[in-house]
């Protein structure tokens, strides 16, 4: 029987999901099968509408070999696993004469320990364990979340968190679940051969799709001891998230209350000099960062320093006395003893790579006004990190609505590592770029309206001008605005001023739940929704509702962000244009994803407007422009007030 060609498959697949075939979608799935058969990398821009899951799981589908997809949200993670895949899989099963299995893998800490549950957790004061189910009052909400979850535990086939409906709250999950670090492993645990983790594990190793997240393949990168089975391929999705999430996997964080817990930890647990110099150790660094004032470290502080070495060398004591010391009086003393151990390494890590300095590395203190200071550490760079790890003895292919910036991939290329397209060499990763465009008419279906004869915006300090002019294209739209605001001040303030002058309802980010925010905001096209930087990426409502869709400002990093000035700085040294590197990438990541929330489907017409008049008259003005898409341009005020009115009018005419 003669091998099915890939426009037969991709034709099968897309009918099974009611969908119309797409040229953008079909050249991509074209690319994406080159790069998998040549071994080589491929960066792919699919604008929002192009079907992008099957551009990519159809070719990888045919290879035959084994994938891993990692994506940034839980939304796409489910979308494929629950729907995107098992309708491929069933439209490719006759052509293919196989049908390739699926599985959804995650870090340890997103399943049910059945240990935990049932043993109970150790705690911080007393001796052994205790139960969580006992502690807490039956009427209360976290009482009531634990009875829920030892009843769904009984029922539940993956123990997986994001199965659990309705969810629980951060702190109800932690009763019942443990860290890679706190878990006492198969071997050992008297739950070893039911644990959900341990089973979500081998499902993937016998998987041919294997679906994850961009924090998992950080640590499957960093930690160096493969928690992804061996993959031929890896795609990418929401690739324009995954040098964020990888330096966050890659920070380090000290507290004071993080030391001391360890220390409560450990202390009846090893021998009293070291559990006091432990305690020392912990009260020396608790006064320091009493007196922290936020901003980067360029050099270790003298008593810094001091500090985190006795830390370091108490920690590493505790560490080796925790290996030999028994304690009979403590009930389940390899649970206790492993979360005890979990607690220390991780100061003992983060202390030591602090104290050890390295130029690579930036070290920071941070302020919060709940949690108090913290001493923070981050790679410089995370490139090299995945131009070793990432690109090596597998084709990798990464996707986005948002990867082309300026016109061209090579910036977001050098944040992932690679050298511009088309460099040669034999250690340089080979990779091309191509945008596949969009199936939307941008010119047609959308406005971008800069408010050009608006006031800079200062760093502090009210813009009346610009609530002026919000006021006016809010009320020219007839509400259905989506307010992107830089800071969540700046979304408070606006929604303040405008609920007092516009008759129409104005919901903020952080009032109710994201997920009924944008619920509320879909379902009465009068309706405004205002917030922050969740809101840039991560709202799909197409139709009437979001017609407008408005930019206070250009969202460049906080000129005191220690890691973005570090690395902005470094860019400098090596003399480059640090702000054109870092600060406009950030800025026209984030105003792509912005813009993008204005056109979901075909039928969809709007405006975005940004109240930033640098958009327009600034030298960068253009490489911010031309990373958006191809709406048609204009800063006549006058114009685009009659557009949103016309706009409003159709919609009002067709009764949404």
């Amino acid at each position: 029987m003669t091998k099915p060609s890939l426009p037969e498959l991709l034709h099968a697949a897309v009918s099974s999901v009611g969908g119309v075939e797409r040229p953008g979608q079909v050249t991509m799935a074209e690319a994406v099968a080159e790069a998998i058969d040549t071994t080589s990398h491929l960066l792919v821009q699919a604008g929002t509408g192009t079907g992008k899951s099957l551009g990519y799981l159809v070719p990888a589908l045919a290879h035959g070999e084994r994938v891993v997809v990692a994506t940034a949200t839980l939304a796409l993670q489910r979308q494929l696993v629950e729907r995107d895949l098992p309708r491929t899989v069933d439209a490719l099963h006759p052509l293919l004469r196989r049908r390739p299995e699926f599985a959804m893998l995650k870090g340890r800490s997103n399943y049910l320990c059945l240990h935990r549950l049932h043993e109970g957790m150790p705690q911080d004061e007393e001796d052994g364990l205790f139960d969580q189910f006992e502690a807490a009052a039956p009427t209360s909400k976290l009482g009531q979340d634990l009875l829920r979850m030892r009843d769904w535990a009984d029922d539940t086939e993956t123990g997986d968190r994001d199965d659990l409906t309705p969810g629980v709250s951060d702190r109800a999950w932690s009763q019942v679940s443990v860290s890679s670090r706190e878990c006492l492993g198969a071997t050992k645990c008297a739950y070893g051969a039911e644990c959900f983790a341990e089973l979500a594990r081998e499902r993937a190793k016998l998987a041919e799709v294997v679906v994850t997240n961009h924090a998992l393949l950080a640590i499957d990168a960093i930690e160096g001891a493969p928690v992804l089975p061996q993959h031929e391929v890896l795609i990418v999705d929401e690739a324009h998230e995954l040098v964020s999430r990888v330096t966050g996997v890659a920070t380090g964080e000290l507290t004071p209350g993080q030391v001391h817990r360890a220390v409560r930890r450990s202390a009846k647990l090893v021998n009293e000099k070291a559990a006091d110099a432990l305690q020392t150790a912990a009260e020396t660094f608790e006064r320091l960062m009493e007196l922290a004032l936020p901003g980067r470290l360029e050099e270790i502080p003298e008593d810094l320093g001091y500090a985190l070495m006795a830390l370091r060398d108490a920690a590493r004591t505790v560490i080796s006395a925790l290996g030999s010391t028994r304690d009979k009086s403590v009930q389940d003393e390899d649970v206790v003893r492993k979360q005890a151990l979990a607690s220390v390494e991780s100061v003992h890590s983060v202390a030591e790579r602090i104290a050890n300095g390295s130029e690579w590395d930036v070290v920071w203190y941070e302020r919060h006004d709940r949690f108090g200071a913290s001493l923070r550490v981050a790679p410089l760079s995370v490139s090299g990190l995945l131009r070793e790890k990432l690109f090596t003895d597998r084709s990798v292919v990464l996707t986005s609505a948002t990867l082309k910036l300026g016109g061209d991939f090579n910036g977001v290329g050098a944040s992932l590592g690679l050298a511009p397209e088309g460099t040669e060499g034999d250690e340089v990763p080979q990779w091309k770029g191509i945008d596949v465009g969009s199936p939307f008419d941008y010119p047609k279906q959308g406005i971008l309206y800069v408010a050009r004869h608006l006031a800079t915006p200062g760093r502090e300090g009210s813009r009346g001008d610009m609530m002026d002019e919000l006021a006016e294209l809010v009320e020219a739209a007839g509400g259905r605005t989506l307010g992107l605001f830089s800071s969540m001040r700046a979304a408070q303030a606006a929604a303040e001023e405008l609920r007092g002058r516009l008759d129409v309802p104005i919901l903020l980010q952080g009032e109710e739940t994201l997920g009924e925010l944008i619920k509320a905001f879909a379902a009465d096209p009068k309706t405004c929704l205002f917030g922050t930087l969740s809101l840039w990426q991560g709202v799909d409502v197409p139709g009437p509702s979001s017609q407008l869709v408005v930019m206070d400002r250009i969202p460049f990093p906080r000129p005191d962000d220690p890691l973005m000035s570090a690395r902005q700085k470094a860019v400098e040294e090596a003399g480059g244009n640090g702000f054109m590197a870092v600060a406009a990438t950030h800025a026209a990541l984030l105003m792509a994803q912005g813009a993008g929330r204005l056109v979901r489907a075909s039928g969809d017409r709007g405006v975005v407007a940004v109240l930033d008049p640098r958009l327009a008259n600034a030298r960068y003005g253009s490489f911010l422009r031309a990373s958006l898409p191809d709406f048609w341009y204009t800063t006549d005020r006058n114009q685009v007030r009659r557009s949103l009115a016309a706009i409003d009018a159709v919609a009002q005419a067709d009764g949404r």
